[in-house]
């Protein structure tokens, strides 16, 4: 018997984040004309990723909302390169929230390694903290929508990840068992140290080799090592 029930972080796991919001920044640097006041783009990237980083954090320890990280991660990106203009800041928000989840690059491997696991029978679930109106649409224009049968959003419960909250609500909606579930991310505080305060079995997304190797946690490279390592898994109880 296997395991049946696999848990997918999505940004940085699945969806190559990176790639595409560099993308989608670009293109707003370039469209509003940012270069009249920000000498080079990658200075202008650097400050946005920067304050986006803590922000996200702040909204993860419940210290901001939704909408003050969305409204104010331009506004003080732009104010750093001394840019006081509310109304470009907006511009560059909404602009940034309709063009970001458009984009489809995706980590090598993420297709296949969906497809194997569906077709050895294998139910395939999303957990994210990301914002519920983004994630589908990400889901939805990179292609791969179809292979999960839950997706569940942080703001949907109103705690992030790493709380147990979530993780117990995905094994409400799912009816999956603690010792059968699997979770598998890059982020090893929200996804893995999550999963496992909760009881489950935890995989590290570690392409680039950014952290320190835990024992008793496996860690993965590329995607498609995924369908081999879960499948000699053993499965505690029924």
């Amino acid at each position: 018997m296997k395991i049946r029930q696999l848990f997918f972080d999505l940004d940085r796991t699945l969806w190559d984040f990176e790639t595409n919001s560099r993308f989608a920044l670009q293109y707003l640097y370039d469209d509003l004309k940012l270069g009249d006041s920000i000498d080079h783009f990658m200075h202008f990237h650097h400050t946005y990723l920067r304050i986006n980083a803590d922000m996200w954090n702040q909204y993860g320890n419940g210290k901001l909302t939704k909408e003050e990280l969305r409204d104010n991660r331009f506004k003080q990106t732009l104010e750093y390169h001394g840019i006081h203009d509310d109304t470009l800041a907006k511009k560059m928000s909404d602009g940034y929230i309709e063009l970001s989840p458009q984009q489809t690059a995706l980590f090598p491997g993420a297709v296949d390694m969906l497809k194997e696991l569906k077709e050895e029978d294998y139910r395939l679930h999303i957990i994210t903290n990301g914002f519920k109106e983004v994630q589908h649409i990400k889901l939805s224009k990179s292609g791969i929508s179809e292979y999960f049968d839950m997706v569940l959003c942080s703001e949907e419960i109103g705690v992030t990840k790493p709380h147990r909250e979530i993780f117990q609500e995905a094994q409400r909606i799912t009816e999956c068992k603690t010792e059968h579930a699997i979770m598998i991310g890059d982020d090893f505080k929200a996804d893995i140290i999550g999963a496992l305060n909760a009881g489950w079995t935890a995989i590290h997304f570690d392409p680039e080799v950014k952290f320190k190797k835990e024992r008793n946690v496996p860690r993965i490279r590329a995607l498609m090592e995924i369908p081999e390592m879960v499948n000699l898994m053993p499965v505690v109880g029924n």
